[in-house]
């Protein structure tokens, strides 16, 4: 029989063994364990709040429905910038931008056009303010289809289904009612779920 202290010498030996093949995070050196900035999990690092317009009510510098913040990494934590260095932080640097979407947005505000249409949608404004005189001009004549049509004008404007005619998007309060529409399309069926 074994002496008892080569026995707790190759029982630790196991757990250590069992505890590495178990935790791949742990068998890794120090250099592997600065992945790049842009990898960073959630609550490793924290990103400002996107400066506002006031026209627009979008974040400054949009282009191609993508503007960029700045985001921190948290104190102690070592990544990869974006030319290779490694690098500590203290929780004041900046160690990546972000990017968050944006809208197309041209003058055309989501409140006024829903009181346009609640208040004159039986004239037709609401669709001469959003660029469809046409319709404007037939709403006018039968004055708001005999009542009918300006219902349900300002239900869809309400809604946000019916929006300015050059395709952009109301201006509505950055952290306004602003609707996102959800389409689902075979391609979007075939996309794997990302976990986080």
């Amino acid at each position: 029989m074994a002496p008892p202290w080569l026995m707790l010498l190759l029982r630790s030996m196991f757990v250590i063994m069992i505890t590495f093949s178990l935790c791949p995070e742990l068998q890794g050196s120090q250099a592997s364990d600065a992945d790049s900035c842009d990898n960073l999990r959630l609550g490793q690092y924290l990103c400002a709040d996107p400066k506002i317009n006031d026209a627009t009510q979008e974040p400054e510098g949009c282009k191609d429905l993508i503007a960029w913040v700045e985001c921190k990494p948290a104190p102690n934590v070592t990544c990869l910038l974006g030319n290779g260095t490694r690098f500590k932080f203290s929780g004041e640097e900046v160690g990546f931008n972000k990017s968050i979407p944006c809208r197309n947005v041209s003058g055309y505000s989501y409140k006024v056009a829903v009181a346009l249409s609640l208040f004159l949608g039986w004239l037709g404004a609401d669709r001469f303010y959003l660029g469809y005189p046409a319709l404007g001009l037939l709403k006018f004549c039968t004055v708001g289809f005999c009542g009918i049509g300006s219902l349900v004008d300002f239900m869809l404007i309400a809604m946000q289904i019916v929006g300015p005619s050059d395709g952009s998007d109301y201006i509505v309060d950055y952290y306004g009612a602003r609707l996102v529409h959800l389409t689902i399309t075979n391609e979007t069926y075939r996309r794997t779920q990302l976990s986080l």
